[in-house]
């Protein structure tokens, strides 16, 4: 057996290795190409690539390929040399990479490299022989390749997908998001670099109004929508400057790891501090703000199970009320200044380009979405687009102050939202996470984001003659993933449990 050569076999496994930390780590993870419309072809590029590798995969672990299927398996290794330096082009002119993923690019070229030197005299050795697939074995290393080829034609498979509903997933103007507002706003916003803040500065930008962004890292605003007045410090507004209305979002996320004693403080006193240094602005501001718009979340009335709960309800106990109620008594305060306040408790917030449902996408896309504990908490949500109607209708509404509800009017439980997601993703969500699981690993914050929740009404929006373009969650659902059009659902199953 030609291929039993243990140093080839360890540049393949280091190529499958980097290659799977390339498409876990950045195409799923940070860069979550399969749901960036402007990636199409590098996603057609992946998806020919992983299937050539799954043949490659194939071949090298079981067979050996003499003759005419020699000359095919060298013309489909030749193929990937050409599809990953088209694949290196399209990338360097559609996305900014991170280190992390040139490098990593690099490495995988340097080993490819090695692998087709090593490879070529036993190519040219069985290209002479007669045309025939010998059926071989190299133990192990034949099992890696059998998982390693799984493992691409899967993603093969999903990429290619994945590109042809690139088109289904266009949300249209985003400056008419905004329609709300008067023209040439001159719009402040803390927190513009992060997942809502990005929609609404595109959003406003669109629209032809003037946005000021404050970011700690000015590299954090590359991908924003131009042009965009830039700061890292408030310190770098003018007292002249004017601006008809600020929106604060700026904060520590919550829902990204324990609540350790040190993880609490950042949380609380990013949004107090931020907050505060927008009341200091606006003091010395010769022309006040017409409006502050202020984060907030529905965490603020703490976990109440199954109560309705509109504007006017009280709250319980909990940590994720201790850091709304801190934060809009630092908002609230700036009213004092003659300046109309509007504090939205945001919902879960759900769109493919950030937060909750970007993170479920993939896990739920290979089948491994499940229900939350029991399943029956309330999930009070709000579409993406929605809420930046919503941040710009409390601009432009002078009848609109204090709090306000930003979530859809239909909540829903956990165990209708998984099977909802499924749906629209043609795919089973057949597991069950049981509440002592996830308590045990991910504590309080675990207890009290995933497996509590609040059954909120937008009762204000709602008196307000607000429209909610998204107000039930499976055809919202089924929008922003771009399910296909007249593809009936797919009948539920069964939940089963994972321990």
């Amino acid at each position: 057996m030609i291929m039993d050569n243990p140093l080839l076999w360890t540049l393949i496994s280091i190529q499958i290795f980097m290659g799977a930390f390339d498409t876990l780590v950045h195409h799923e993870g940070s860069e979550r190409l399969a749901w960036r419309p402007s990636q199409k072809t590098e996603l057609r590029l992946h998806g020919v690539r992983n299937f050539f590798y799954a043949v490659i995969f194939v071949c090298f672990g079981w067979l050996e390929p003499h003759g005419a299927f020699t000359v095919t398996l060298a013309a489909i290794l030749l193929a990937e040399v050409l599809i990953t330096l088209w694949d290196f082009v399209e990338e360097d002119m559609t996305r900014k990479l991170p280190w992390t993923e040139r490098i990593n690019h690099t490495l995988l070229a340097l080993n490819y490299g090695a692998i087709l030197a090593l490879a070529a005299p036993v190519l040219w050795q069985w290209s002479v022989l007669p045309t025939a697939l010998v059926p071989v074995s190299y133990g192990w290393w034949s099992v890696l390749a059998t998982v390693s080829a799984i493992g691409v034609g899967l993603f093969s498979a999903r990429d290619l997908m994945a590109a042809a509903r690139s088109d289904r997933l266009d949300r249209g103007d985003p400056a008419d998001l905004v329609a709300a507002l008067p023209p040439r706003q001159s719009i402040l916003i803390t927190g513009g670099t992060g997942f809502i803040g990005r929609r609404l500065v595109q959003a406003l930008v669109a629209a032809g109004h003037f946005v000021t962004v404050l970011t700690r890292d000015p590299r954090n605003a590359d991908g924003l929508a131009h042009p965009v007045r830039v700061i890292t410090g408030l310190n770098q507004v003018h007292d002249a400057d004017r601006f008809d209305a600020i929106v604060n979002l700026a904060g520590d996320p919550i829902a990204n790891g324990l609540w350790t004693a040190r993880k609490r403080a950042r949380i609380i006193g990013s949004r107090v501090e931020m907050t505060e240094a927008v009341h200091a602005l606006i003091r010395r501001l010769e022309h006040k703000p017409g409006c502050l718009i202020n984060g907030s979340a529905i965490g603020w009335y703490g976990l109440r199970g199954d109560e309705t709960l509109s504007e006017d309800a009280a709250s319980a106990p909990a940590f994720v009320h201790e850091v709304c109620d801190t934060w809009e008594q630092a908002a609230n305060s700036i009213a004092e200044e003659g300046v109309r306040v509007v504090v939205l408790r945001i919902g879960l917030v759900l769109g493919v380009d950030g937060g909750m449902l970007a993170n479920l996408l993939t896990p739920f896309e290979f089948g491994g979405g499940g229900v939350l504990g029991t399943g029956r908490q309330w999930m009070s949500w709000i579409e993406h687009d929605d809420l930046i109607r919503v941040i710009a209708r409390a601009i432009g509404d002078d009848s609109l102050r204090g709090t306000v509800n930003a979530t859809a009017p239909e909540p829903v439980r956990n165990a209708d939202f998984t099977r909802a997601l499924a749906r629209a993703l043609y795919r089973p969500a057949v597991l069950r996470f049981p509440a002592w699981l996830l308590s045990r690993v991910l504590g309080d914050m675990g207890r009290e984001t995933m497996l509590a929740g609040q059954r909120v009404i937008p009762s204000r929006l709602l008196a307000a003659g607000f429209m909610f373009r998204h107000p039930s969650l499976e055809p919202m659902l089924r929008s922003v993933t771009g399910a296909k059009v007249g593809i009936p659902l797919k009948a539920e199953r069964k939940v089963t449990s994972v321990a």
